[in-house]
């Protein structure tokens, strides 16, 4: 059963596209979306770039492997608390079916914090992409496993039109392969394989071997202990996507801290 929730989650998410596109065309998105400035300097990968490791700390309310994750889910406070702690990025889930999210999540934290944001859903059409640049995101999120690699090299070029920066996510050295061929300046590997929802820490440290030094290198889920970041920080790992880590503590600031091994109120 798990080994179907990617294909569930694509058609649904085909299924939400189609609805978008009758309440504004792609036409009319795509104006919203070139209407934002384009010529950006791509924040995200000047982040990524320091030599300290950067923390994408999401905003997320629920999944389909842990269920609902945070009862009360106050997102814009959640968001201004990331910012405050020192985040480089923040990650909200805009997919309402499996992870309870919504684009107007990341409208409304747009409108209050200034660092990069990404868009986290499951891309299968580019009217997303447009949707992502409207709503406010920097960032957009590009799964090997959900497209073909010239359809991944195009999303690629539209986002780099927008002034979006694509993290494209791969989980084994084929989709590594594929996402450098595809043009990926950023590729993320989820920890968590998405076909079964497993998570090995590993994954990523191994991984980051099969890309080149230049392209920026995220390491994707199950990051829990200072101990892990010291792990990705040897293996040469330029950012982390933390979610549920964060999402679960109840001060995420002191969390946030803990995981970059400073003392709280320091950075």
């Amino acid at each position: 059963m798990k080994t179907m929730i990617l294909d569930e989650i694509a058609e649904k998410t085909k299924i939400r596209v189609e609805a978008a596109k009758k309440e504004i065309s792609p036409e009319a998105m795509r104006k919203l979306a070139e209407g934002k400035e384009a010529d950006t300097g791509f924040p995200f990968e000047q982040e990524l770039k320091k030599e300290a490791m950067t923390f994408i700390c999401e905003v997320k309310k629920a999944s389909p492997s842990k269920g609902i994750i945070a009862e009360e889910f106050d997102y814009l406070s959640i968001a201004k608390e990331y910012e405050a702690a020192g985040a480089g990025a923040i990650s909200v889930l805009t997919e309402p079916d499996y992870f309870m999210g919504s684009i107007r999540y990341l409208k409304q934290i747009a409108g209050e914090v200034s660092i990069p944001l990404l868009r986290k859903d499951f891309t299968i059409d580019e009217y997303m992409i447009y949707e992502a640049k409207a709503a406010g995101a920097s960032i957009v999120l590009l799964i090997c496993a959900l497209l073909k690699k010239n359809q991944l090299a195009q999303y690629i070029k539209l986002c780099d039109s927008l002034g979006l920066s694509a993290l494209v996510e791969a989980h084994d050295e084929a989709e590594i392969a594929m996402a450098i061929e595809a043009g990926a300046r950023i590729i993320g590997v989820n920890n968590r394989n998405l076909k079964d929802f497993t998570v090995d820490i590993k994954n990523g440290i191994t991984l980051r071997k099969a890309v080149p030094p230049d392209i920026l290198f995220i390491a994707e889920s199950g990051i829990r202990t200072r101990e892990d970041i010291v792990e990705l920080e040897q293996g040469k790992v330029n950012g982390v996507l933390i979610g549920e880590t964060l999402m679960r503590s109840p001060d995420k600031n002191a969390m946030l801290a803990r995981l970059k091994g400073v003392s709280y109120g320091e950075d």
